[in-house]
């Protein structure tokens, strides 16, 4: 299989582990689902370390907690109809390519991505993101590599 290159605002198909999930001692996620890949750093040997941010049709108790997608970004990335948030309180953390990474649903065997977050949503999503990291508000997740 052929891996597209992991950047910022690439919305990929993950077997995404809540922090909740993993506090109680589970190593697999329940469900696979969108998550958007907010930022790669290069690990020692070069390989991009990937922070993905879960999404989820669930809204956020706080407002501050998450970023509505717009409709139009949903249709054209393929997602369902219902409205949908990113997360921005907890983040998996994982070497590219990941062992959790999934295929598309009705898709062949050839693509993990459903495709690009616009660039002012992805610019407000990193900020916030950013943001939450200064201030030690994100739950990480490391996953297996």
């Amino acid at each position: 299989m052929s891996w597209p290159t992991p950047v910022p605002g690439l919305v990929i198909r993950y077997a995404y582990l809540w922090k909740r999930e993993a506090v109680f001692g589970r190593e697999e996620a329940p469900k696979d689902r969108p998550a958007a890949i907010v930022l790669t750093v290069a690990d020692e040997s070069g390989r991009p370390r990937i922070y993905a941010l879960p999404i989820t049709h669930s809204p956020p108790l706080d407002a501050d907690d998450g970023i509505e997608i717009p409709l139009v970004t949903k249709r054209r990335l393929g997602l369902d109809g219902e409205q949908s948030w990113i997360m921005l309180t907890e983040a998996n953390v994982f070497l590219w390519p990941g062992p959790d990474l999934r295929i598309l649903p009705g898709s062949d065997a050839s693509s993990i991505a459903y495709g690009m977050l616009s660039p002012g949503v992805l610019r407000g999503i990193r900020k916030r993101f950013l943001e939450r990291a200064r201030r030690r508000q994100l739950r990480l997740v490391p996953r297996p590599d």
